[in-house]
């Protein structure tokens, strides 16, 4: 599920502890955002599929 998180917060597992700063974009667990949203650290977001519409290559002329 994808997040914003607008505050600092610690996803606490038993083995292992990942922290996330304010203003980043995750994809994390749904545990992870149902935890972190209750807390009101996070905002859920949506983020599409959606390539670019031109890739680099394909506007510099071949060597």
């Amino acid at each position: 599920m994808w997040v914003r998180f607008v505050a600092d917060y610690e996803y606490r597992q038993p083995n292992f502890t990942i922290d996330y700063k304010a203003g980043m974009e995750c994809n994390v667990t749904r545990n992870c955002a149902a935890l972190a949203i209750d807390a009101g650290r996070a905002e859920p977001i949506s983020r599409s599929r959606k390539e670019p519409e031109t890739w680099q290559s394909d506007q510099e002329p071949a060597p």
